[in-house]
This record gives structure tokens, sequence and C-alpha cells, in this order.
């Protein structure tokens, strides 16, 4: 998987123009501050689910580690700065969750709750002729987003079943880590 390019094909597929990542950057003032209390709610959230709480405590810190990591991702949602190194972070974001066995099931939804508190706080924080341009610039980078770490999953997954595991979450996890150790 080429990440740059594919980045291309789905701005290209969501209309996502450089007037979007201008915007999301301008946006970065007003959100940025959030993101502890986003990572907080997802957190939460995720510690809730029986499987995923097992995996964010399987290691002494992981947590910790985990909240910095999603202050610097969520920073980077509004950057304005949406390049191939960004779609490469992406890629590796997304062979991360599929070597540790998280797949689109848990991955979706959390990003669902990310929307949700992302969304709640642009229509308390921008005026109301604001807020339609910038839910639209949201939205598309968060398509983009995802579907660029969905393109990480199906490709770990493919070099998995190719190197013969035949139980899908076992071909996701060691797709994943033969991946990562290329990089």
């Amino acid at each position: 998987m080429d990440p740059g390019g594919l980045l291309e094909l789905l701005k290209r597929r969501t209309g996502f123009t450089e007037a979007h990542a201008a915007l999301l950057g301008e946006l970065g003032e007003i959100m940025v501050p959030i993101a502890h209390e986003v990572a907080l709610a997802f957190y939460d959230y995720l510690g809730r689910d029986p499987e995923l709480g097992a995996i964010l405590h399987a290691e002494p810190g992981r947590v910790e580690r985990l909240y910095r990591t999603f202050a610097r991702w969520y920073g980077e949602l509004f950057s304005g700065v949406y390049d191939r190194a960004y779609a490469e972070r992406r890629r590796r974001i997304g062979l991360v969750h599929a070597r540790l066995g998280i797949g689109p099931r848990a991955m979706i939804p959390a990003m669902g709750l990310v929307q949700e508190l992302s969304l709640e706080h642009m229509r308390m924080a921008l005026r109301g002729h604001e807020v339609y341009s910038a839910v639209e610039a949201f939205e598309k980078i968060v398509a983009v987003e995802v579907a660029l770490i969905e393109e990480s999953y199906l490709e770990a997954l493919s070099l998995g079943l190719s190197l013969g595991h035949r139980e899908l979450v076992r071909a996701l996890k060691e797709g994943a880590s033969a991946l990562l150790s290329r990089a």
C-alpha cells in the first residue's frame, strides 16, 4: 500500500480540499485544548469493554502512554497538514492496532465517540454560520482517517493470510507484526 497515493485518492473521493485543510488548521485553536478531555472519555469508553480493557491494561503504563499518543493524534486531526507523512502515521496506527488484535469493530465505534465529542464542542464553540463548514471539514478528514486505518488492517490481514495463518485474528496480528518489522 502506498499511503501517500491512497491519501490523494481519498481526498479526491471525499472532496477534501486545501480549504478544508486550512479550516481544520484554524480549528486547532479551539479543538486541540480539548484533546485531554476527549482522551479521558475515549479510554473510559474502551476500558468498560472487557476485551478492550484487557488490552489497555495488559502492560503497566500503557494507558498513560496512550493518553499522550491520543493527544498527539488528535492534534494532528487539526494540524491543517495532510500529506504523505500524515498518511504513513495513520498506516502505522492501524498496524499497531492490528498487531494487538484491535480491528474495525473496535476502532469504528470508538471513532464515533471522538466524532460525537468533537462535534458537540464545535457546536458550542462556534457561531451558527461557522458550524457547517467546520463540521464538513471535520467529517471529511474523519472519513479519510478511518479509510487510511482500515486499509492498513486489510494490508495486514492479507499478508497474514499469505503467510499461512488461517484464523483471521491471528492472520491480522501476524501480518501487522511482519509489516511493522519492515518499517
